[in-house]
């Protein structure tokens, strides 16, 4: 996966389908990467077979053959996806007012939650992934920090007292974010969105002071 990876083109409708991958097959197409998304995480990319996914999918091998070649392909997608919406969230704040208020904030922490809603699953599986080739696992630290860095500049352009490492803000900021999100999804704490999403917004007004 590099930062340039494109998503694969969209397989050709099916005869007496519309467009260029059909409504049905579209359907199918993204089941797939749904269901591809959640077995990372739970059994890790190893141990996440073919049949796994085409079980949760309800579909035979020859139809996961129609749109992937291999669960490698669909790993890649996902990567991709993943880290051009996280900067189309990261870049909302220069959308964001100077200064800011809780308000602002407490939308921006509410859509970046709706981006790990998507790809939270992921996220997490790459980052628990050991099995994974040298390649891949450089190529995702370097998007990592990308973002990170790129975040970090962001709240530290609006600090009265700029903090010396901008990566290591965007770092510490988002590792609370992902964290809590992970904890309040998939420990199922009796925590609220709408607390645990203003409680945040309220630590990066701090932040930013």
């Amino acid at each position: 996966m590099t930062e340039d990876t494109q998503l694969v083109p969209e397989p050709a409708a099916a005869d007496g389908e519309e467009g260029p991958i059909g409504e049905r097959a579209n359907r199918t197409r993204n089941a797939i990467l749904e269901a591809s998304r959640t077995l990372f995480l739970e059994r890790g990319y190893s141990g996440t077979r073919i049949n796994n996914i085409t079980d949760a999918c309800g579909i035979s091998r020859a139809g996961f053959y129609t749109y992937f070649k291999d669960k490698r392909e669909i790993f890649n997608i996902l990567g991709s996806t993943a880290y051009h919406d996280v900067v189309k969230v990261v870049a909302r704040w220069d959308e964001i007012s100077r200064p800011c208020t809780v308000e602002e904030v407490t939308e921006w922490v509410r859509g970046y939650f709706e981006y790990l809603d998507v790809h939270g699953a992921f996220v997490f599986a790459a980052a628990q992934s050991s099995e994974l080739e040298e390649q891949f696992r450089t190529d995702r630290r370097r998007m990592q920090m990308r973002v990170m860095f790129m975040l970090g500049v962001n709240l530290r352009s609006r600090q009265s007292r700029p903090m010396e490492a901008p990566e290591a803000l965007g770092l510490a900021v988002m590792a609370m974010l992902d964290r809590s999100w992970l904890d309040g999804r998939m420990q199922d704490l009796p925590i609220g969105d709408r607390d645990l999403v203003k409680t945040l917004a309220e630590i990066i007004m701090a932040i930013i002071g």
